[in-house]
């Protein structure tokens, strides 16, 4: 009987222990998971990720309905056009927006007021064209370069003029650092912010791509700048928005 009730003592206790450990299992799993959620963001709650976007890009949430990046050279290309475009995205924004503002403002220059589709073609101290030749050519430059650089990291580290002015080791394709970044923010708290840098820069930068959209479209429906668009809305609300432009024709025909 003793033995009967020792035997049964060992199978409880050992049950406890399997099932503590069975709880400890789950617990840690769900840990895991609940961590993978957070550092594996989708872009639609419950959505599908593919396997190829596997978090490790800037402001990656998953998000590829074409599947353009199957392929992993194809992915890094795709990745570092998105970051090329936010970019001049961005210095677009602020060039359109600047100008007409500082125009408003009552600031006077060979140019003020001309809005920024005008402008391209505006009659500076010399023809326009010779402005796209000399773009043309410091773009060619700096395209070649980079893409140099995309096929093999490194290569065009060392500036091919003045030998004594290079990159640092190991920067990655996008983000050379050094003399491009002179505040230092790449490196700072040992570069624990680059990662948070990343991904509000590519946020803003898509941000800025459909901004430019906008800019745009406003301009083909009103022929005015996002500055005179967004001072008319506040003016009257009701009247001049989306619904009472060429936007949406089967509306306003």
């Amino acid at each position: 009987m003793q033995a009967s009730a020792s035997s049964m003592t060992k199978v409880n206790a050992g049950a406890l222990r399997k099932g503590a450990s069975t709880t400890t299992t789950l617990i840690q799993r769900r840990r895991v998971v609940a961590k993978a959620g957070k550092t594996l963001p989708s872009w639609y709650p419950g959505a599908a990720k593919p396997k190829y976007l596997d978090g490790s890009l800037p402001g990656d949430y998953g998000f590829d309905p074409l599947q353009l990046g199957t392929e992993p050279e194809q992915l890094k290309w795709f990745a570092q056009a998105e970051l090329l475009h936010a970019r001049f995205a961005m210095l677009g924004c602020l060039g359109v927006l600047a100008p007409e503002a500082a125009a408003k403002l009552g600031v006077q220059w060979p140019g003020a007021g001309v809005n920024f589709v005008d402008a391209a073609t505006f009659q500076y101290d010399y023809d326009s064209k010779v402005y796209f030749v000399i773009q043309l050519f410091l773009m060619h430059w700096v395209e070649i370069r980079r893409y140099q650089d995309m096929q093999k990291e490194g290569s065009v580290a060392q500036d091919p003029i003045f030998k004594k002015y290079t990159l640092p080791e190991g920067a990655k394709s996008g983000y050379p650092g050094g003399v491009f970044d002179p505040f230092g923010w790449t490196t700072r708290n040992g570069g624990k912010n680059l990662e948070e840098l990343k991904l509000k820069e590519i946020k803003n930068g898509r941000l800025a791509m459909f901004s430019f959209v906008g800019f745009w479209l406003q301009y083909l429906c009103t022929g005015k700048g996002p500055i005179d668009c967004w001072i008319d809305h506040l003016a009257n609300p009701f009247v001049n928005n989306i619904l009472n432009t060429d936007a949406v024709p089967f509306i306003n025909p």
